[in-house]
């Protein structure tokens, strides 16, 4: 089965194309948009498992701290 990556596909509506389009089979479009899938699943896979991006949460906690006015001291007198 050749692969269709990111492709539009054409969808059978009832009517006959024609124009010689040519239509896929559901069975054919499902596997390639599982495999679509697989793919964007992996991308996200490796993205969340990069060390930066591990490490956004700590970086945004030392801004906070680091930004945040200082309280004043109270004064006795």
């Amino acid at each position: 089965m050749a692969r269709h990556k990111d492709t539009a596909w054409n969808l059978p509506d009832g009517t006959p194309t024609g124009r010689g389009n040519r239509e896929h089979s559901y069975p054919s479009i499902h596997a390639a948009l599982l495999m679509d899938i697989r793919d964007e699943l992996k991308r996200l896979n490796a993205a969340i498992s990069c060390l930066n991006f591990q490490a956004i949460p700590s970086e945004l906690r030392k801004i906070v701290r680091n930004t945040t006015k200082r309280r004043r001291r109270c004064v006795k007198r």
